[in-house]
């Protein structure tokens, strides 16, 4: 008797509906006979359910019966994407890279050249947005022509005063300046010359004497390496004088470092140790003082005109400067009428008269002869030393000037202040405007009264501040040559906090001298003043001196700063090159945003579709393999059970072997299935 095999095939089971591989965009359902010996096949976004023939119909769940479209859709492959991208975009040569696509060798060389030129753009690009932002300036040089507001011209009398409170101790500083003289040089510049013993006790009456120090002789082998340079015979005497330094010494509060300050000129040496101690005297004066014993202005300006107009008091201002003596600024800003040049010329200016001869005032102090003058604008104060020029006595100045403004940007175009509010230097010269010096001379202030405890009087000094004396401070000297030496090197960082001004107005200056007065005129001139002015002097032409300051010409020159690449250049540019480069436009841009765009959501839902499959889904492969080969076989589906449909059939022969195969994995659901009792679904667990 043959022997019944039984045949299990891997084939999908007949009962259960084929799964649908997924919806896609465009497809629509159609309805089949869920009849097993016809499984249902894929079916697609779109397709419609035919029915096909009476039968039960299973309950399935309701389909999309129209196309629907999500929100935001992406393409399934970057494939896809690509060749989308290519067949619309409107960026010239892509679409080369979908139409060769059959020719692999025309496809890479449209690849390479639209990726170099890609490249060549984007290179472009980076040169253009680097030019932007180094912020470059360009120069705009302006000429106008106007009436000019005439500036402030200062003039001073080169004698420093003697004041009345302190005419004593000036005094005793003259005696013992003389001894020094005498002592070092063997000068005796007066007859009042005392013995040793008195010029020793008059010297010790005073801090840091002036001594005549040696100075260390130089190294042999630089001697005669100078003496083999010199081609020229030397014959002058030798003298061991100048070998000599003079100076004085300095030295800190506890007396534990010393240096001196030393000078190879005597005469500078002298006038530098005069000067220290004619500071600590004028320091002692009241704050109360009620007047600086001006001097009236006929002493000292014998006539002043502007555009011919006699001048008046309302048109100058006073100050006492502690070296350069009385000052008389004119055209200032207390003046109520600014003075206005409506023509050029010598005759439309400013025409001073001056007296410059030397009085009983400080000889030892001010070894210059005549008067110092400077330009400025109405709202800055004048620092006479920094832009100041002295006149020649006897000598008519004419000055000429032009005017020239300049006007910086600041920001990021340049590193310049509006007016000073963002610098961290106090503007100790208020009310009057920023400035540089202003800045500068502040800042040097400020660091003396940190690290010396005392204000320099040569600048302005804030409030419950003292000056400086050594009666009080007696190391302030040490520290403001110390100071100075920081200063002049920038370690005190002044010239970096202190930056310029973005508006700037200045005066250009080019002078011309003649004798004045001449020969033929010089003696009716000097009578003319002794009967007017009271000016009695022997050398009367080293006297008097007289000066113009007037408007070259009423053209004045304006330089401002403008940006060379604004936005709307560099939008330019860089369309200008994305149209060399692709000839395409705006547009374009957006085309390439939403291709990244695309290209970083598909990648994330890549990374996301692989991340579940790994960590969420259930087991697969040989996971699912060795449950279901643990599963009895009472336990399994219905499927891999013969149906008794058909009966067995015996055949003659060998028992065919079981062909036996993994079954798929035991879900917990099965699809509907058709059984012989006429039920709607296999039972799960019976043969």
């Amino acid at each position: 008797e043959g022997v019944q095999g039984l045949e299990l095939s891997l084939d999908p089971d007949p009962c259960l509906p084929k799964p649908i591989p997924g919806f896609m965009k465009g497809d629509k359902i159609e309805e089949q006979d869920p009849d097993p010996s016809q499984p249902t096949q894929g079916r697609m976004k779109g397709d419609k359910l035919e029915e096909q023939g009476p039968g039960p119909e299973p309950a399935a769940p309701q389909q999309p019966t129209e196309e629907e479209e999500a929100l935001i859709e992406f393409h399934r492959s970057y494939r896809e994407l690509f060749q989308f991208f290519c067949n619309n975009t409107t960026i010239h040569g892509a679409i080369r890279l979908v139409c060769s696509q059959h020719n692999r060798m025309k496809t890479a060389f449209w690849a390479v050249l639209w990726l170099c030129t890609f490249g060549m753009m984007y290179w472009q690009f980076a040169l253009l947005f680097g030019e932007y932002f180094s912020y470059p300036v360009s120069l705009n040089i302006n000429l106008n022509s106007d009436k000019l507001v005439f500036p402030a011209v200062t003039v001073c009398t080169l004698n420093p005063y003697r004041y009345t409170e302190i005419k004593g101790e000036l005094e005793e500083l003259d005696r013992i300046t003389e001894q020094t003289l005498f002592d070092l040089y063997k000068y005796n510049a007066s007859n009042t010359i005392t013995h040793a013993r008195s010029r020793r006790d008059l010297r010790e009456t005073l801090p840091h004497p002036l001594q005549r120090l040696q100075a260390p002789p130089p190294p042999q082998g630089a001697r005669r390496a100078r003496r083999a340079a010199s081609s020229v015979q030397d014959n002058n005497p030798q003298v061991d004088w100048k070998d000599w330094k003079i100076g004085f010494q300095l030295c800190n509060q506890n007396k534990s470092d010393c240096f001196y300050q030393t000078y190879s000129s005597g005469v500078d040496a002298v006038r530098e140790w005069y000067r220290f101690h004619y500071i600590n005297i004028l320091s002692r004066l009241p704050d109360t003082l009620p007047s600086l014993e001006e001097d009236l202005l006929g002493n000292f300006i014998f006539s002043c005109r502007f555009n011919q107009v006699s001048c008046n008091q309302a048109n100058y201002s006073h100050f006492h400067h502690p070296v350069y003596g009385n000052c008389y600024t004119f055209n200032d800003k207390n003046n109520s009428n600014l003075w206005m040049s409506s023509m050029p010329g010598i005759n439309n200016g400013l025409s001073l008269m001056l007296r410059t001869e030397q009085n009983d005032f400080i000889p030892l102090l001010s070894t210059v002869t005549g008067a110092r003058v400077m330009v400025h604008g109405q709202d800055e104060p004048a620092f006479m030393d920094d832009g100041g020029f002295n006149l020649r006595p006897g000598v008519e100045t004419s000055i000429s000037m032009t005017k020239e403004a300049l006007d910086r940007l600041g920001g990021n175009y340049g590193d310049c202040t509006k007016n000073g509010s963002d610098v961290p230097v106090k503007n100790l010269y208020s009310p009057s405007k920023y400035t540089q010096q202003v800045c500068i001379h502040s800042c040097f202030q400020e660091s003396m009264i940190r690290q010396c405890g005392c204000a320099y009087i040569f600048y302005p000094r804030p409030q419950d501040v003292e000056y400086c004396d050594y009666r009080k401070h007696n190391s302030w000297g040490y520290c403001y040559y110390k100071l100075q030496v920081d200063f002049s090197s920038d370690r005190l960082g002044c010239f970096t906090k202190c930056r310029k001004p973005c508006s700037v107005t200045s005066y250009q200056l080019s002078a011309g001298y003649s004798r004045w007065p001449s020969v033929t005129s010089q003696e009716w001139v000097f009578q003319m003043l002794s009967r007017q002015n009271n000016y009695t002097i022997n050398n009367k032409r080293d006297g008097v001196a007289k000066l113009n300051i007037f408007f070259k010409e009423l053209n004045y020159k304006t330089n401002s700063e403008s940006p060379s690449v604004t936005m709307v250049t560099l939008l330019s540019n860089l369309g200008s090159q994305w149209s060399l480069w692709f000839g395409s436009s705006v547009l374009s841009v957006v085309e390439m945003a939403e291709l990244i765009f695309d290209l970083l959501g598909i990648t994330c839902l890549m990374l996301l579709r692989r991340f579940r499959s790994r960590y969420w889904s259930p087991g697969r492969g040989g996971r699912g393999a060795r449950e279901v080969a643990s599963t009895p076989p009472s336990n399994l589906p219905s499927r891999f059970c013969p149906h008794p449909t058909s009966p067995p059939l015996s055949q003659p022969g060998p028992v065919p072997l079981l062909a036996l195969a993994a079954p798929p994995p035991a879900y917990a659901t099965l699809g509907p299935c058709i059984s012989p009792a006429g039920s709607s679904a296999c039972p799960l667990g019976e043969p």
